[in-house]
């Protein structure tokens, strides 16, 4: 059974078109921002991985994965720390930063837990930002040990040119299922009718 449902950004049918905007912000994944951006992109491009894992006699192990990448069209900072107890529970925490070459940023941090019953949890959240506007967006999910899941997710894009915003909201269970909705401010932040697509 997957751990997740995946009910990213979702909106009501006639979707704003300030969301279908926004949400094509780079959905990159970090750590170290203040680095990437003092970084001059070289005329070509580089990369680095570095990966190291860790065997204990007690059958725990912890691998850790980092990768950094530079080039004409930005720069991506990721890292990825994995574990497990030996006990049949496990986890995998992830971050990550991109810059891109017009001054886009984006920031993102996962956690996945899984236990040695069945039951698991998930949590996400992301931050991007370029000359159009911003994205926030934060959502996790858990699967009990009986095979019950739940799911929820807000999001909220604001526009540079206007200052005004949208933030949409779903959550899932498998009693009620999928509810999803979305609201529309103005830049002084009073609600207002969403936009919708042309």
């Amino acid at each position: 059974m997957p751990l997740t449902i995946h009910l990213t950004h979702p909106c009501p049918p006639q979707r704003p078109a300030l969301v279908t905007r926004m949400l094509l912000l780079p959905a990159l994944a970090a750590v170290g921002l203040g680095a990437l951006l003092a970084l001059a992109a070289p005329a070509e491009a580089q990369a680095r991985t570095r990966h190291r894992a860790e065997h204990n006699a007690d059958g725990s192990a912890t691998a850790r994965t980092g990768v950094a990448r530079i080039g004409p069209n930005g720069a991506l900072l990721r890292g990825r720390t994995a574990t497990t107890d030996g006990q049949g529970n496990a986890s995998v925490t992830s971050r990550g930063a991109a810059v891109g070459a017009q001054g886009g940023v984006a920031v993102r941090q996962g956690s996945t837990t899984r236990h040695a019953d069945g039951s698991a949890s998930h949590s996400a959240s992301l931050s991007a930002q370029n000359a159009q506007g911003s994205l926030q967006s934060s959502g996790e999910a858990t699967r009990n040990a009986d095979g019950t899941v739940t799911q929820s997710r807000t999001s909220t894009a604001t526009s540079a040119a206007t200052g005004n915003s949208v933030q949409t909201h779903s959550s899932y269970n498998q009693d009620s299922g999928l509810s999803r909705s979305a609201t529309c401010y103005d830049a002084s932040g009073t609600a207002m009718a969403c936009p919708t697509r042309p």
